[in-house]
């Protein structure tokens, strides 16, 4: 998409983006179980295959053949150690075990320092978020001074949309701060 020259068009721009990252970290935090085991739980797993980095969802099948256990069917046999490092290694607190092509992810229970572990994950996802709402802040501001630079808009025009653009950020940061709060909550609940 070409650079906004209006101030509509980036103002839409900057809205569509943050509301995105919002819905990217909802997504994050369906992975983050709260008592079952569900196939998203896996999905930001990235795995090390062909020489490059891909998401396990292009390594192998995941299934859920029972309530505390997870499955990756791995179609290509060479990648299955490296699909079993990448689900160790993703901070998910998860411990696979490999039979053949099948890589058994058993849940473990929800004990306290379980439900601390999944906080900070949750809290790790909400800055990355808090993050990208602000290098999408950030390239609204740049486009402004260039649309002011271009003569598009005029001094006293940038200094109203300046506000407008921090007033959507500390917004959809707040919806950050809400979504995060609400699924700590959830982690904790017995």
């Amino acid at each position: 998409m070409s650079a906004p020259t209006t101030w509509s068009d980036l103002k839409k721009d900057v809205a569509h983006r943050m509301d995105n990252t919002v819905e990217v970290l909802k997504k994050e935090f369906s992975g983050l179980r709260s008592g079952r085991a569900v196939a998203s739980l896996l999905e930001p797993v990235v795995v090390e295959a062909y020489g490059q980095t891909m998401p396990i969802t292009q390594c192998g099948t995941i299934a859920v053949p029972e309530p505390r256990m997870l499955t990756v069917q791995v179609w290509d046999k060479g990648q299955v150690k490296a699909v079993e490092k990448a689900i160790r290694e993703a901070g998910l607190g998860l411990n696979p075990q490999t039979d053949g092509q099948l890589v058994r992810v058993p849940i473990p229970s929800l004990n306290e320092e379980r439900r601390k572990e999944l906080q900070k994950v949750a809290g790790k996802y909400a800055e990355q978020a808090r993050i990208a709402i602000r290098n999408v802040r950030r390239d609204g501001m740049d486009t402004l001074k260039k649309m002011e630079k271009d003569g598009h808009i005029s001094e006293d025009e940038i200094k109203k949309h300046e506000k407008e653009v921090q007033s959507l950020t500390d917004d959809t940061i707040k919806k950050v701060d809400e979504t995060l709060a609400h699924k700590e909550k959830e982690i904790m609940q017995v």
